[in-house]
């Protein structure tokens, strides 16, 4: 993403982290802490944090799931999904700056 106009800054900076985050953290993340012990709750939630990068390319949906275990991890920490989606932001800022430069 060389020069994105301002419609894919807004959503990959503002809407995509909070609706990502609160699908994958606030839902399924919460619901697998639930069911099962916090490491399979972590892996599986960076799973499907990744599958939802696959229409990216699966080298992509490989590349976040790093990413995925940390705003997972996050999220066990602390609870709080809109901490996610403010990292989950923050990441997405430095691959535009990173892939612009």
């Amino acid at each position: 993403m060389l020069a994105p106009d301002h419609g894919a800054l807004l959503r990959l900076l503002l809407l995509a982290p909070l609706l990502e985050e609160w699908i994958v953290r606030a839902g399924l993340h919460t619901w697998l802490l639930r069911r099962t012990s916090p490491l399979p709750a972590l892996l599986l939630s960076a799973a499907a944090f990744s599958a939802l990068h696959l229409g990216s390319g699966l080298t992509a949906a490989v590349l976040v799931f790093w990413p995925g275990l940390l705003f997972g991890a996050a999220y066990q920490r602390w609870r709080d999904w809109r901490l996610c989606a403010l990292l989950h932001g923050l990441c997405n800022a430095f691959a535009i700056t990173l892939c612009g430069s």
